[in-house]
């Protein structure tokens, strides 16, 4: 137990929250582990950071931490403090922050690609998990474990290959991860009666092997909807995990692999609150191996109000392009987007549950694109947009948060090296998230986290409170 020396870096928040409380974590000396090997450095971090919380939760467990209106019961839960999530923090004026560090931090202190400007996922999971930017080494280590992992077993190949190809992307995502309950070392090892401490090593082990096949996985859907069942070939082992994607879809561009990379990482994770990080979640409390919390959360990602979202903006930005033409004017953009206002309709890509300013992962992609494709005639549209519609939105009066979401600008960035089948993306997007969500599972385990269950009330008994109250 020696070398249970380092507590887990936590989001720069947290110990600014500590601080407030006046709670005294437990005190470590920073290490920085240099093993390669994932789960060893994640063994080394658990204990100090299961002895922080339970100290955390003797000491204030009573504290209020919010309150819950009816407006919020009534209202999808916005707003209400009832989840932990240790990955990553949303905040509403600056974004999203992984472990403590904002996407700009994360593009420049995280291992790339030989050659490559863009981070790679592999690095960005590694944070995840360990709260500790990882070396080029621990990255490369991860790449490989990966490529190792990666294989289908065969029933899955089967059952993709017959699909029909008519059944959405997304619903053949699902309910392939769901077939590979078959492959949980987690539910082998629940039904021998493993002790809870262990938990989460079985989860670790499954959250990997997952990761390790989503790219085939996915890429097999992607070449029998699209490009007539013809084979995704072999992984390449000394290759990382976005090159291996893009090539079993068929895309060898350093570019688009660069893109993916990019895309990859920024979609990973968004806190716990949003759909497919908590149904995730929620899901995995009942102690349901990783593969069924997964798919539980790519059946809510799938949903038009989640993943959706990139899918309708290009569609809004084919419906411009056909009516106004491809080189519209700043005024005509915003007569047009006042006439769908009129008519009841919302303009996609802007706005957003948390965010009140322009989402970081919507810049990061605009940079992308200012250096690799500035003449576009898309990118200019989605540029010109991006000048009409806050104002526009904000003159309504009856729109606090007209700045644009990630969804704004991915799609036009994918079809322009190629990938034009819009029903796919949401794909991509699983895919990636699959990198925050697991991380997130692995720490529920390690945490011992319970089994998720707010308590609901009807209207008759919401009424009654009320009035009690008065």
């Amino acid at each position: 137990m020696a070398l249970f020396r380092a507590l887990v870096t936590r989001a720069a928040a947290a110990p600014l929250q500590f601080q407030a409380q006046k709670f005294s974590p437990v005190v470590a000396i920073p290490v920085r582990y240099e093993s390669t090997n994932l789960k060893d450095v994640l063994a080394n971090k658990i204990p100090a950071e299961r002895e922080n919380i339970k100290n955390f939760r003797k000491e204030h467990g009573n504290t209020v931490v919010g309150e819950v209106t009816v407006d919020m019961m009534y209202g999808g839960m916005r707003g209400i403090k009832g989840l932990v999530c240790e990955t990553s923090v949303l905040d509403p004026e600056e974004g999203i922050r992984f472990r403590g560090y904002s996407i700009p931090e994360c593009q420049k202190l995280l291992p790339k690609a030989p050659g490559g400007q863009e981070p790679l996922p592999e690095g960005l999971f590694w944070l995840l998990v360990t709260g500790d930017v990882p070396s080029e080494a621990q990255v490369k280590a991860i790449s490989q474990e990966w490529a190792r992992r990666a294989d289908l077993p065969n029933h899955v190949v089967t059952m993709l290959a017959n699909f029909p190809s008519n059944l959405h992307p997304m619903a053949q995502l699902a309910a392939a991860v769901a077939a590979l309950h078959s492959e949980s070392k987690f539910a082998q090892a629940y039904q021998k009666g493993i002790p809870k401490t262990q938990y989460w090593e079985y989860v670790y082990e499954d959250a990997m092997d997952l990761i390790a096949k989503l790219p085939p996985l996915a890429a097999s859907i992607y070449r029998n909807v699209f490009k007539g069942g013809s084979s995704v070939g072999a992984i390449k082992r000394d290759r990382d995990w976005s090159y291996n994607f893009a090539s079993m879809m068929g895309y060898e561009d350093a570019e688009f692999i660069e893109l993916l990379r990019l895309y990859l990482t920024i979609h990973s994770d968004h806190e716990g609150g949003n759909v497919s990080a908590h149904a995730t979640h929620l899901v995995g409390s009942a102690l349901s191996d990783p593969y069924l919390s997964l798919c539980g959360g790519m059946c809510g990602l799938a949903g038009p109000l989640h993943g959706l979202a990139n899918q309708e903006v290009l569609n809004f930005l084919t419906k411009i392009v056909g009516e106004i033409g491809a080189t519209p004017t700043e005024d005509q953009i915003k007569q047009f987007i006042l006439k769908e206002l009129k008519e009841g309709r919302v303009i996609p890509g802007y706005g957003h549950a948390v965010l009140r300013k322009t989402d970081p992962r919507y810049t990061c992609q605009r940079e992308f694109a200012l250096k690799k494709l500035p003449n576009d005639p898309m990118f200019k549209l989605v540029s010109n947009i991006y000048k009409v519609a806050p104002p526009t939105l904000l003159d309504t009066g009856k729109i606090k948060n007209p700045w644009p979401n990630v969804d704004a600008h991915s799609g036009v960035l994918l079809q322009y090296y190629g990938m034009k089948e819009m029903n796919y993306y949401t794909v991509l997007f699983g895919v990636s998230r699959a990198l925050g969500v697991m991380a997130s599972l692995i720490w529920d385990r390690a945490l011992n986290l319970p089994i998720e269950r707010p308590k609901s009330m009807s209207t008759p008994g919401l009424v009654k409170f009320v009035q009690n109250k008065k």
